[in-house]
């Protein structure tokens, strides 16, 4: 599997490099969210706020207000937890152009429950004129600047770091409100999000291979959430649909996918696979994926619950294999 090492970083540099009304906003996490290369690069366009999110937000929201475009990188906890009320008020409100860059999404972080966020999809989803995007690989790290760019108001992205793995074509970016069709078939819809799309596809040969005829979703787009083809999947499916999430089960794609079955009238079986209802803990992400639910094997239980079928698979059995989001000398402001 092609890789690339921090792609957020260079691609930063180069698409902000024609556009002088585009700032970076640090909390004391330059390097660990890769806005470093940018500081050295365009130095009168950077500006360090220390450990103050919520006196961030409320700079960031003068800028928006002068004709900036503010780009706030800091890890996602500290967006959606500490300042929520400025997010609210200060940006959401007025509908400010702020576009709020969130490192160490879900449980891609060992560094437990002060730094893994697990609940800032539900948190970002409430807010009024919020746009919410997710990045599942380095094509859609290195396309998610200018999805942001062309939106009308504040976004906010879950977005990932170091070592990022290549799994959609550079050539087909990401597209506000299009998710990706990955596979197809009646049998079963599997809808994911971020890191958990690798996980979808490490399972999907093998299931394939068992008769598993799905239809695979990757949506990057958690609001808006109204692409047609997210419940044309679910309804053609025979027996149901499943949801894979970096997230907890309660306000994510889980509940945004239940929202509008439950809306257009589609009776049928849903599972959600994510963090279900508890914190996580410190650990490498590959354990707390397993841990928690999150990873391949428990697609693959998922879709036996599903199908009722015993489809007899192990780890061993299925494809691929998987990259570290950071290498360890890079790690030192992980905690």
């Amino acid at each position: 599997m092609e890789t690339r090492q921090r792609p957020h970083r260079e691609n930063l540099i180069r698409w902000a490099s024609n556009r002088p009304e585009v700032l970076v906003l640090s909390a004391d996490l330059t390097s660990s969210c890769e806005a470093d290369g940018f500081r050295d690069a365009y130095p009168d366009r950077f500006y360090s706020l220390g450990m103050a999110e919520q006196n961030m937000m409320g700079f960031a929201a003068g800028l928006a207000r002068e004709g900036f475009f503010p780009y706030v990188h800091t890890f996602a906890v500290f967006i959606c937890r500490r300042p929520f009320d400025q997010v609210a008020m200060s940006i959401a409100y007025p509908n400010l152009p702020v576009r709020l860059l969130g490192f160490l999404p879900g449980i891609t972080t060992a560094g437990g429950v002060t730094h893994q966020a697990i609940d800032d999809i539900a948190l970002m989803r409430l807010l009024p004129n919020l746009t919410v995007l997710e990045c599942g690989d380095a094509t859609e790290v290195e396309s998610v600047l200018e999805v942001a760019q062309a939106v009308d108001g504040p976004v906010y992205i879950r977005m990932l770091r170091g070592e990022v793995p290549r799994l959609f074509d550079p050539r087909e970016p990401m597209v506000l409100g299009r998710s990706r069709v990955l596979g197809e078939g009646d049998d079963l819809t599997v809808i994911s999000s971020g890191i958990c799309t690798e996980e979808a596809r490490r399972a999907d040969l093998a299931l394939r291979a068992r008769g598993i005829a799905m239809t695979h979703l990757h949506v990057s787009t958690l609001k808006p959430f109204d692409d047609p083809r997210v419940l044309q999947a679910i309804a053609d499916s025979r027996s149901g649909v499943i949801t894979m999430e970096n997230h907890g089960i309660i306000g994510g794609l889980g509940s945004a996918v239940a929202e509008s079955m439950a809306a257009a009238g589609l009776g049928k079986r849903l599972i959600r696979l994510g963090l279900r209802d508890t914190y996580a803990h410190g650990a490498s992400r590959h354990y707390l994926m397993r841990e928690y639910g999150l990873d391949a094997m428990a697609l693959v239980g998922a879709v036996e619950e599903l199908t009722q079928q015993r489809l007899e698979l192990t780890e061993e059995a299925l494809a691929g294999g998987r990259v570290e989001t950071m290498r360890q000398a890079d790690k030192t402001e992980d905690l």
